[in-house]
């Protein structure tokens, strides 16, 4: 249990660790640092679980009750660590949205209210081909339809930063699981040379018992012969001294 304490604990520096690190730029960071965040949180949730598996099992209560309060100290860091991480998510998604609406915002054409030749409105009459055309304006920024391709490129870009980010959160928890399946592996390999080990010890075992039930019964004969010779002695003393 005092390994799982450890462990619980080497978790929680490392998420507090890559939280810090996330939070000094959340704009900029990678979104593999946020795949290993959410890996690290699973992890430390699964470690939790199996400690508070293990607090059932002791037998002593003074030591039950302590880790007790430690699962519930762990867990408390665990729902801390889980919104923080949310709301660092959050920051970086509207970064990432104001910072992509000034690139598109950026690539549009601007359309100036002011034309080249100063005069040319003044000295054109209305029949002019080049005036513009009865109960319409001129447009003083995007039209519609930019506005619309303005937004789907804009959810577009959203949609592929979001995808990216699952993914690497993805492979992320695919590698700690990966991690996970190593050290069970380890862990039932010990278990089986201790079986091993205990089976061994088994058969020496029985064989000393057996030994044992045969140097007994060997015992029982020697003493039935004993006592068939000692009667037998008395027969043949008291026989001949009448």
């Amino acid at each position: 249990m005092n390994s799982l304490f450890n462990s619980a604990l080497k978790q929680s520096s490392s998420v507090r660790r890559d939280l810090d690190a996330f939070a000094e730029a959340p704009a900029t960071s990678s979104p593999a640092l946020q795949g290993q965040i959410s890996a690290s949180l699973t992890s430390f949730s699964r470690i939790i679980d199996d400690y508070s598996e293990m607090a059932k099992k002791e037998l002593i209560p003074a030591k039950q009750e302590k880790a007790r309060e430690r699962i519930k100290n762990f867990r408390t860091e665990l729902v801390d660590y889980r919104q923080y991480f949310d709301s660092l998510k959050k920051d970086r998604e509207d970064s990432q949205t104001v910072h992509n609406r000034a690139e598109l915002l950026g690539r549009r054409p601007h359309h100036s209210a002011t034309p080249e030749n100063p005069y040319a409105q003044s000295s054109l009459p209305n029949a002019s081909p080049f005036a513009p055309a009865p109960g319409t304006s001129l447009s003083f920024g995007a039209s519609p339809a930019d506005q619309t391709r303005e937004s789907h490129a804009l959810r577009e870009q959203s949609f592929m930063a979001n995808t990216n980010a699952q993914l690497d959160e993805y492979l992320e928890r695919g590698r700690a699981v990966l991690g996970d399946l190593g050290q069970q592996r380890e862990m039932l390999k010990g278990t089986q040379r201790k079986l091993y080990s205990v089976a061994n010890t088994l058969g020496v075992s029985g064989d000393t018992i057996r030994m044992v039930e045969r140097r007994a019964k060997q015992d029982k004969w020697i003493f039935w012969a004993g006592v068939v010779l000692f009667f037998a002695f008395c027969w043949l003393v008291i026989h001949f001294l009448r």
